[in-house]
């Protein structure tokens, strides 16, 4: 079972709670797909994306339960990314788990698995 992971505000992620589905933040709309990360890639979307950011949280999924609608496509530095193409059921999430950001910006990252 490989796991992926998704970044994403505590926030939103309790909104998604209350209406059952994780419709992406405002880029994954724009893009038509929700981005996730492998475990080998959240550390450079966490520098890229969300630096200096706070009340965040990574929110794992199995990806072969998330079936056609996950696609592997190229991004950066042609490294294949999930993508998923279609809302997030939140009963999907095999752990939810808080990313503290440190003074210089960066997050501590939990062990993950791959």
């Amino acid at each position: 079972m490989p796991t992926i992971y998704k970044i994403c505000p505590a926030a939103a992620w309790c909104d998604a709670l209350r209406a059952g589905a994780y419709r992406g933040s405002a880029d994954d709309r724009r893009d038509g797909f929700i981005h996730f990360s492998t475990a080998s890639q959240v550390a450079g979307t966490l520098a890229k994306h969300f630096a200096g950011q706070s009340g965040l949280l990574l929110i794992a999924v199995d990806a072969d339960a998330l079936g056609a609608a996950l696609k592997w496509e190229p991004s950066r530095g042609g490294d294949l990314f999930p993508h998923l193409y279609g809302d997030l059921d939140p009963g999907a999430a095999t752990a939810v788990v808080e990313l503290p950001a440190r003074p210089d910006g960066a997050h501590d990252i939990p062990e993950l698995a791959s």
